[in-house]
């Protein structure tokens, strides 16, 4: 191998590499919403993916009916766009917990017995069914995008060996995962420090000793799934900002989400965060052996080994039996 070949192929994994970090930003953001749903309420959610279109709707009308261009022009109209989505979609999580999650979560799924976890899976998969099929009827089966100047921009990182071996980084997923980067760190701060973080913490661990330390339960849960659900219809704003999309895109990225929630460590919203980083880096360093369609074969391969040699996840403890 000649010094020319060998810095192309250095030039390819490098770019590679790039891709998957900037890609699993965004991934580890949608994680990080699943997780704190499932690891708070203990919710198998299936419509979390359709949750997430439902926010890159919300996003792309925003931009498109409200003015996105008038509020802060082509460059960051989209952006003030997914931030204004994020409180409706609270609300949506908010309103979806209180009228048809809480029937079979908290006392209630207690109340259910051994047959709780089965109307959870009933429930939250009826309600992905409707949100596909009402996005279907409302928003019509074609490809929409929410594209910026930046998403067909990049910055050079580089020439970083000799006069050839750069680095581009397209600026549009760079902005969106450094916003993924600073929703996470806000996020963090939230759980570890404030108030309501330590009643959500509480409700995790032991909901019933919260109660008796007159923590409203019900209301942490309803909380929890609002902004399991806004964070990540975050990321799906910020995904429709550099990829296409359709009533359906749920279905593609929701086991990418459960993988990066079980390969961080159950519980641990930062361990699925950096699940989703791992995803996002297996995903785009396979293109360089793998052909496109085997993707996210390589994603489920790479997860099996994980699986079989760590049960507990990248960064989760192991459980200690008496």
């Amino acid at each position: 191998m000649d010094m020319t070949e060998l810095q192309i192929h250095l030039e390819a994994f490098l770019q590679a590499l790039a891709a998957g970090v900037l890609v699993g930003g965004l991934y580890g953001l949608m994680c990080v919403g699943l997780a704190m749903i499932f690891g708070i309420m203990r919710v198998i959610n299936f419509a979390q993916g359709d949750f997430m279109m439902l926010g890159m709707y919300v996003t792309y009308y925003f931009f498109i009916l409200l003015g996105g261009h008038w509020l802060a022009g082509s460059v960051l109209g989209p952006y003030v766009s997914v931030l204004l989505a994020v409180p409706v979609m609270f609300a949506v999580g908010y309103l979806a917990h209180r009228l048809l999650i809480s029937r079979v979560t908290g006392r209630r799924g207690t109340a259910l017995d051994g047959d709780g976890h089965y109307a959870q899976l009933v429930l939250t998969l009826g309600i992905a069914l409707i949100l596909q099929n009402g996005g279907m009827m409302l928003f019509g089966p074609q490809l929409v995008s929410l594209r910026t100047p930046l998403s067909s921009s990049a910055w050079e990182i580089g020439p970083l060996w000799g006069d050839y071996v750069s680095v581009f980084a397209n600026k549009g997923r760079t902005v969106a995962a450094l916003i993924s980067v600073a929703a996470i760190v806000v996020l963090g701060a939230l759980i570890a420090r404030s108030r309501l973080g330590k009643a959500l913490r509480a409700s995790a661990d032991n909901p019933i000793a919260a109660s008796y330390m007159g923590i409203d339960v019900n209301r942490s849960y309803r909380i929890a799934f609002a902004l399991g659900t806004c964070v990540t219809a975050l990321a799906g704003g910020l995904l429709a900002t550099n990829f296409p999309f359709h009533p359906f895109v749920g279905l593609e990225y929701v086991i990418i989400m459960y993988a990066g929630v079980v390969l961080g460590g159950i519980g641990s919203i930062f361990g699925a965060f950096w699940g989703g980083m791992v995803i996002g880096l297996v995903q785009q360093l396979s293109s360089l052996v793998l052909p496109t369609q085997l993707q996210n074969a390589a994603i489920f391969v790479f997860f099996l080994l994980i699986v079989m040699l760590r049960p507990q996840g990248l960064f989760g403890r192991v459980s200690e039996r008496t």
